[in-house]
């Protein structure tokens, strides 16, 4: 029997040494094997194998190499390894295709701790080796920075060449999901009616007019319009108010919502001149939900859901078509023609009307699209490009032809009845006022759209020839991203205005396909909040970049809460300023009508400022800040509203103190209070 059990505990413990020895074994994991991209929270895309700068090797100091990854600063790349991993080894160094005049910094971060940096390091040192004991570490960033900073391509390449994790067993580096539980604020819309539509409307003489009375509360309603000009009608059951004004001028009438439970009254001015988009357009794109995959069904299913979530009643309007619905160039105007992912395009226009919405469009002056689809312009006299002739040669296509068709297009878009046109391409003034000017003639209110990065000295030209114009590089899901496209924008606040809105881009919040696919945003329940009232304080155009009907109920508060919006909506026409920064908080103004403010204080906690700033490592606190009012010229008392709750605050002077949560806000208006 003791025999036997022996034998047993040997066993045993031989199986236990197997397996311990089977678990610690150690196995190499690349870098560039990763799909490294859902790893970044960088601008920019990672190249694999190869220098950022496209079809280059990657080459440090004059010697090319095989394996690794390329980036261009800053670069951020997070690994949750969960104490897996046991070694992480590379070199390090700018790539010989980037910027000769610009150091860049290459840091290994982990759990809070630089394990690795280098100095300045410029187009011809030599690449550093990066040697770094992993043992006990959870998480890990991998970090490039420069001197510079900003949004701007600066073609400062950073190269991590044979990249390598040794990490336990099979264990892998894994993402360092957003696991912080969405938390709503926003109050559930009372039953009786409140309108919410903006106070202000702008047209031009004899064009169509649609203008939808945004009404939450319970149906049925019925609604009506007191002093309402000639040339315009109402429908009594659906708010909906079409037709067109031919005379110049102010017409100030008087909106009603009724339903069983009682009446709301708003006014409402429409103003007959030159100047569209007297607020901020807000709506939806397709892009950032479905890039290329975007088709008929998937835009319409957006567009009932917008209805359908009720989203339309808090104001929201436009349904916007982006990359990848043209075919070729046809019809009765020789205009770029939809393929087949769209069909009975009118069809679908007036229905997405018929809804109380409007229809957007995208196109670019290149001979072809990013997405590789056919432009506004050719080599050929009549077109000819196809989308399967352009993918063959992309990059070659990327260039205005000697043949430009502006006019074409824009009368074939007005005829199928589109109120908005996004423009892409590396913008510039010449091509800009060809289709400005073409969709002023096309007997269409169209708003006009420039995408990307508008250079901003010329930023003069950009607000007298669109109605909205990008201040930055195409913007993803992350802290980082966000940051710099929307906290770092204030130089382009004060040209902001009726008909001419600073774009920060579209809005990452819901499910977005940023990168390979569909996913939950990575921003935290805290950092959406805050991307909600940045642009709003900041008069941006609001496009939610998500599939709608895919909505949960924590997106749909962020996007319903009727004082946000009518914040960006405000019929002043004021973007916000960044009037102080300090301790790591950032506070933005906005000017209100009838002499109120809006105010956001937002804990930043000095991203940007150290290394270890540019990642999150989910154990941050909230912290306290006082508002000194009178240090921002608000002297007197106020009135004080929480207005992501929409609750009252009660009358204040001086200061207001408020605890904020790690890249969280606290947005409050502002209203004077006499005596």
């Amino acid at each position: 029997m003791q025999k036997t059990t022996i034998t047993k505990l040997l066993i045993a413990l031989f199986l236990i040494i197997t397996y311990t020895s089977f678990a610690q074994q150690i196995k190499t994991v690349w870098l560039d094997e990763l799909d490294v991209m859902s790893y970044s929270s960088g601008i920019r895309p990672v190249a694999v194998n190869g220098s950022y700068a496209k079809e280059t090797p990657l080459r440090i100091n004059g010697k090319m190499y095989k394996r690794g990854i390329s980036g261009i600063s800053i670069s951020i790349l997070s690994f949750k390894l969960n104490k897996n991993a046991k070694h992480f080894s590379a070199l390090v160094g700018p790539d010989d295709a980037g910027n000769k005049e610009i150091g860049l910094r290459f840091y290994v971060i982990g759990d809070k701790k630089i394990l690795f940096e280098t100095g300045a390091m410029k187009i011809g040192d030599q690449p550093i080796p990066v040697e770094i004991d992993l043992t006990g570490i959870t998480q890990l960033g991998l970090l490039v920075t420069d001197s510079v900073g900003g949004v701007n391509n600066k073609r400062t390449y950073c190269d991590w060449v044979d990249a390598k994790f040794e990490m336990i067993g099979n264990a892998k580096p894994e993402h360092v999901e957003n696991d912080e539980k969405k938390y709503i604020i926003t109050p559930e819309s009372p039953a009786t009616p409140k309108i919410n539509t903006a106070s202000i409307f702008g047209a031009t003489p004899g064009n169509p007019v649609l203008f939808n009375i945004a009404t939450t509360g319970v149906r049925p309603m019925q609604f009506e319009v007191k002093n309402i000009p000639i040339g315009l009608k109402v429908d009594e059951k659906t708010g909906i108010i079409t037709g067109a004004i031919s005379n110049r001028g102010r017409y100030t009438m008087e909106l009603k919502a009724t339903n069983k439970l009682g009446s709301a009254i708003k006014p409402l001015t429409i103003i007959i001149g030159d100047t569209i988009a007297l607020t901020p357009p807000i709506g939806w794109n397709g892009w950032n939900a479905w890039e290329t995959k975007l088709d008929r069904e998937k835009v319409l299913a957006s567009a009932e859901a917008m209805v359908k979530t009720g989203l339309v009643n808090h104001g929201w309007s436009y349904i916007n078509i982006d990359d990848a619905w043209q075919g070729v160039r046809g019809g009765d105007f020789m205009a770029l023609q939809p393929n087949e992912k769209f069909p009975k395009f009118k069809e679908m226009v007036d229905y997405i009307h018929s809804l109380g919405l409007k229809a957007g469009l995208y196109s670019t002056p290149y001979v072809a699209s990013y997405g590789g689809y056919v432009g506004a312009s050719s080599d050929f006299p009549n077109g000819g490009e196809t989308h399967d002739s352009i993918m063959l040669r992309k990059q070659f296509y990327h260039h205005i032809g000697k043949y430009q068709f502006e006019n074409n297009d824009a009368k074939q878009m007005a005829a199928w009845g589109f109120d908005f046109l996004k423009y892409d391409w590396r913008i510039d003034v010449a091509s800009t006022k060809r289709m400005s000017d073409a969709l002023k003639n096309s007997g269409r209110d169209v708003v006009f759209s420039l995408s990307n990065n508008a250079p901003f000295e010329k930023v003069s030209d950009w607000i007298e020839l669109s109605n909205m114009y990008r201040t930055g590089p195409d913007i993803k899901d992350s802290w980082n991203s966000l940051y710099q496209t929307a906290f770092s924008v204030d130089r382009w606040s004060p040209y902001a205005g009726h008909g001419h809105w600073s774009d920060l881009d579209m809005m990452i919040v819901g499910n977005v396909s940023i990168g390979p696919v569909l996913h939950p945003t990575k921003l935290t329940p805290d950092e959406q909040y805050s991307h909600v009232s940045i642009f709003s304080l900041a008069a941006a155009p609001l496009l939610i970049g998500c599939p709608i009907e895919q909505l949960d109920k924590f997106t749909l508060s962020l996007l319903s809460n009727d004082e946000v919006i009518a914040i960006n909506q405000d019929a002043l026409g004021k973007g916000g300023r960044l009037v102080k920064e300090e301790n790591g908080f950032q506070i933005w103004v906005k000017p209100l009508e009838q002499g109120a403010y809006a105010v956001g204080i937002f804990n930043v906690d000095y991203f940007g400022k150290t290394p270890v700033s540019y990642f999150h490592w989910y154990n941050e606190k909230p912290r306290n800040y006082t508002l000194d009012l009178n240090k921002l010229g608000l002297e007197g008392k106020w009135g004080l509203r929480d207005v992501w709750r929409q609750k009252d605050l009660g009358v204040y002077a001086g200061s207001f103190k408020a605890t904020i949560p790690h890249h969280g806000v606290v947005m409050i208006k502002l209203n004077p209070k006499k005596g």
